[in-house]
């Protein structure tokens, strides 16, 4: 297990603005604790508080699994279908928790810190929280059948009293027929009232707001709508540099954490950048953040972030390289992790700086001089391609690509449409999102020209985070690009503020009305500057199986993987592909991730450390969430 080290050391690290620990709760909070843990399942708990050692617990712990197991199994307890495989999955989640195997490797005993905590009635000085104990309420509760998950979040009243679900009518034929399409359209009608919530930057209210936001941007730098519409335009007026937090004030409204963490940016040379078109579409006279969450947290960021940038400033190249992109670069502007793919980093830098960037060690400023690679270093990155002809797509990326100059760009294209072997030329830009008035119908037919029926495709793939972004200029980008034969696609990174229920399923819808399709849905890696922005696996799971299977299969066609970091792209549907092996105090779960490779090349697992289920749902609750809409999360294994 070649990263146990750094586990242990992000492991122990406390995460920024964690919750009280348990033990500094005042008494009568942990005897509640205690009472709703042995409620859930008293025999399980009497094991836990009678057991006078260690190695006794763990023996009886598996045996009463294992009578359970049996019971299950025998189809004696008496349990809907949907609940009998829950049990299953509990007991066997358990047993995996308290193995000795899966101890060694996680490097501490989940088992030894709920032992002690229930023996001695209080965490007695262990830094335990409310997040390591709810998961084992919700573990007992499942054991015993009682997760509740055969009813469902969105219609608890499905199961009647014979245990019968509702939504499919008794009864044969035109008669059942008709009652379960009004079945169908009282769930659809729930749905689409949540999703509601989460409008779209197609939203006529929301295009008039912004339109006004555009002139009073238009106004302040003295500036016409055709200088508007024109790409130069906009980046010669980045909000980036010097000046840009003084123009910011005068602009939005801003908190002073904004105002600090944007300084701290501007003082140390932290990337930060923000386009005048991105800027419109923000919430000017308000910075509460309730109509504009996620379009404020892409850009700005948190004084979390800046500070364990600025800490690891001058080891930032390598420090904040969490998928070891140094091991994978067989030559410079080249990343490979896979068989039949390489990434060509033609560009590195962006005209705006995404807060959660996964190169955030590499881009060092918005349109930085001297992001353009050298013509040598580029034509040896592209020798290199011609040379490998085992690979059947390039990816170009960055940075964002489609800000080089046309001419860079038709450089490209013709050197890569001249290897044979290549299939597909993929772009992966945010252009559409951030600027779209740099897909000019100029650019859109120069990327459209490398398309060869029969032998080669080009296409592009943006990064939309949310409804929000998808506004009638992206439309309008968009159109440009698929009037020219290119396919359009989109990857959204699931983050703490993208994952309110159903507004990825809102995105999904925007991005189907303008003609791009969801690609992949990613899962955050748990990089430290970023771990405001993360959500735990269990979420990402939970949206796909409760909220994106509710759309026709053509919306949904986004893929939900995590990026391990070194390995490469898991999906996360593939259960076998993980394993849950421990829980550490604060609630947060410990997985071994199986590479991608495994069955085709021998590859080692690789470790990785969970953010708390509990703390994800209290960060809800500030959003203006009701965390009892999502209160199945914790099944989700």
């Amino acid at each position: 297990m070649h990263n146990l080290q750094k586990l242990e050391e992000r492991a122990t690290r406390p995460p920024p603005q964690a919750s009280p620990l348990v033990r500094q709760r005042p008494a009568g909070h942990w005897n509640r604790l205690l009472v709703r843990l042995r409620q859930a399942d008293p025999e399980l708990y009497d094991v836990l508080a009678d057991s006078a050692s260690l190695d006794e617990c763990r023996h009886r712990v598996y045996r009463a699994l294992n009578r359970r197991e049996e019971e299950l199994q025998a189809g004696t307890a008496g349990l809907h279908a949907l609940e009998h495989d829950m049990a299953r999955r509990c007991v066997r989640t358990l047993k995996d928790i308290v193995a000795p195997r899966n101890e060694a490797l996680a490097g501490f005993s989940t088992l030894e810190m709920i032992w002690n905590v229930v023996r001695q009635g209080s965490p007695n000085g262990q830094p335990v929280e409310d997040g390591l104990v709810l998961e084992f309420v919700h573990l007992f509760r499942g054991i015993r059948g009682r997760s509740g998950f055969a009813s469902g979040w969105l219609d608890p009243d499905g199961i009647d009293a014979r245990g019968q679900a509702s939504g499919m009518a008794p009864g044969t034929g035109r008669a059942a027929g008709i009652a379960r399409s009004a079945r169908m359209d009282e769930v659809a009608g729930q749905m689409w009232a949540r999703v509601k919530r989460h409008p779209s930057g197609l939203n006529p209210g929301l295009v008039a707001q912004r339109r006004a936001n555009r002139q009073r941007i238009l106004e302040f730098f003295g500036a016409s709508l055709d200088d508007w519409e024109d790409h130069r335009w906009q980046l010669r007026h980045l909000l980036a540099g010097p000046q840009a937090l003084s123009r910011l004030e005068q602009l939005i409204a801003l908190t002073e954490q904004e105002r600090e963490a944007i300084a701290l940016c501007l003082e140390t040379g932290i990337p930060f950048g923000i386009t005048p078109y991105y800027l419109s579409l923000m919430d000017m006279d308000s910075a509460d953040r309730r109509r504009d969450r996620q379009i404020r947290a892409q850009v700005i960021p948190p004084l979390h972030y800046v500070r364990r940038m600025m800490e690891h400033q001058d080891e930032r190249e390598y420090y904040f390289d969490f998928m070891g992109e140094h091991d994978t670069s067989p030559i410079d502007l080249v990343t490979r992790r896979y068989a039949s793919i390489a990434i060509l980093k033609g560009y590195d830098t962006c005209p705006q700086i995404c807060v959660y960037c996964q190169r955030n060690w590499e881009i060092t400023g918005p349109m930085e001089a001297g992001a353009v690679p050298a013509r040598e270093r580029l034509d040896a990155a592209l020798d290199w391609f011609a040379e490998h002809r085992e690979l059947r797509e390039v990816l170009i990326t960055g940075g964002d690509p489609l800000f080089l100059g046309d001419g860079r760009i038709e450089y490209m294209l013709e050197r890569l449409s001249a290897m044979d072997h290549i299939v597909q030329i993929r772009w992966g830009t945010r252009a559409p999102v951030t600027m779209p008035m740099r897909i000019t119908d100029k650019l859109a037919r120069l990327l459209g020209s490398a398309i060869e029926p029969g032998r080669r495709n080009v296409a592009v793939v943006t990064h939309v985070q949310s409804a929000l972004e998808v506004t009638p200029e992206m439309a309008a980008a968009v159109h440009r690009l698929r009037r020219q034969g290119l396919q359009v696609y989109n990857q959204q990174v699931f983050t703490l503020h993208t994952s309110r229920r159903f507004q990825t399923v809102a995105t999904r819808m925007a991005l189907k009305k303008i003609g791009v399709d969801p690609y992949y849905t990613f899962y955050p890696k748990g990089k430290e500057e970023t771990s405001h922005y993360t959500t735990p696996l269990a979420r990402i799971l939970q949206e796909r199986k409760e909220e994106a299977r509710l759309l026709p299969g053509s919306f949904r066609t986004d893929e939900p993987v995590f990026n391990v970091p070194r390995l490469g792209k898991n999906h996360v549907r593939a259960s076998q592909d993980r394993e849950l092996i421990g829980i550490r105090p604060d609630g947060r779960r410990v997985y071994l991730w199986h590479p991608w490779e495994k069955g085709i090349t021998p590859t080692e697992p690789w470790l990785y450390v969970d953010n708390s289920i509990h703390r994800y749902l209290q960060d809800l609750e500030r959003m203006g969430e009701d965390p009892a809409d999502y209160e199945s999360i914790w099944y989700y294994y």
